[in-house]
């Protein structure tokens, strides 16, 4: 089953999962409608992951033996209204963890991390794996505090929970949610509408990227490998590219001339400053055989062609 099932990730992953598994074995669910393709070509239900007895009925009922927890308040949201973040964050994972525990049937979970574990204190280039994690946000707070039950749900319960730091992803499925790296997104959708972008990072903001189908193989990948060649049991560095809102403004250039970008950096710029430039993502790629196939330039070829097509159908 997939949680978050409407979501940026998880809209995709449904579809993913039901290629391998068959339509009929992946659950979707959700508090919010879903897109078609997930609500009409397999099962799907609406729950909110919240409510401990209704997600244990669940998954018993029907037998499930995966679970992917997606369902999160991303990076700017979450410093809007931080308690009500912390609480659906953390008392949604501990849910989850506890059907992992209690219910046999149960043999994986995956739950996301992300960059916004690092701090200021970070070092910002090439992240290491095992590095000093000083978030100051309440999401990059919740997420590393997730990875630490992970771990211990894992060395206490032996419950086999597998995560990644996602950097920022980019998809023309699902527009921004809030999230601090969401720029990326936004800005392919107002180049095709207006011709011109106001940035809420500044110029010369560095930040890991990775297109969704790099981030949907690589879930997949990760829940795919066997137990005993992992050796991380919080959460994987996973990088992709690094860019700036200036470089990806100029590759967009090269499909839309008269394309234009501003700044007007608001309250996620001092988020972003505080998270890695680059992501050293070695110990993925030992484990599991972690490999990206989109680059900066090949990504926004695809970005533009179909944020096309979905606006002007």
């Amino acid at each position: 089953m997939v949680i978050g099932a409407s979501g940026q990730i998880g809209s995709e992953l449904v579809v993913e999962l039901r290629k391998i598994y068959g339509q009929d074995n992946v659950w979707g669910t959700d508090i919010k409608t879903p897109p078609a393709d997930v609500a009409n070509e397999g099962p799907f239900q609406v729950m909110d992951v919240m409510d401990d007895k209704q997600l244990i009925h669940f998954v018993i009922r029907h037998k499930i033996t995966q679970i992917y927890h997606l369902a999160a308040v991303l990076s700017g949201n979450a410093e809007k209204l931080p308690i009500q973040a912390w609480n659906i964050n953390m008392d949604s994972l501990m849910n989850i963890l506890e059907v992992a525990r209690m219910v046999e049937d149960v043999k994986k979970v995956f739950w996301p991390s992300s960059i916004a574990v690092f701090g200021p204190t970070t070092p910002r280039i090439s992240t290491p794996q095992l590095t000093t994690m000083e978030p100051i946000t309440v999401y990059g707070i919740s997420k590393l505090a997730g990875e630490r039950w992970c771990d211990y749900y894992y060395n206490k319960y032996g419950v086999d929970v597998r995560s990644i730091r996602y950097p920022g992803l980019i998809s023309y499925k699902t527009e921004a949610g809030g999230g601090t790296t969401d720029y990326a997104v936004e800005i392919f959708y107002e180049a095709i509408r207006n011709g011109s972008y106001a940035s809420f990072l500044k110029e010369g903001t560095a930040l890991p990227m990775l297109f969704m189908p790099d981030a949907i193989k690589a879930t997949i990948d990760l829940m795919e490998a066997e137990r005993s060649r992992l050796t991380i049991h919080s959460s994987y560095n996973l990088g992709g590219f690094s860019t700036t809102p200036e470089e990806m403004a100029e590759k967009i250039k090269k499909h839309i001339p008269e394309f234009t970008i501003s700044y007007q950096p608001d309250f996620r710029q001092e988020i972003a400053e505080s998270w890695p430039k680059s992501v050293d993502d070695t110990i993925a790629r030992m484990d599991w055989g972690y490999e990206t196939q989109y680059d900066l330039e090949k990504m926004t070829r695809i970005m533009i062609s179909e944020v096309r097509k979905k606006i002007n159908p």
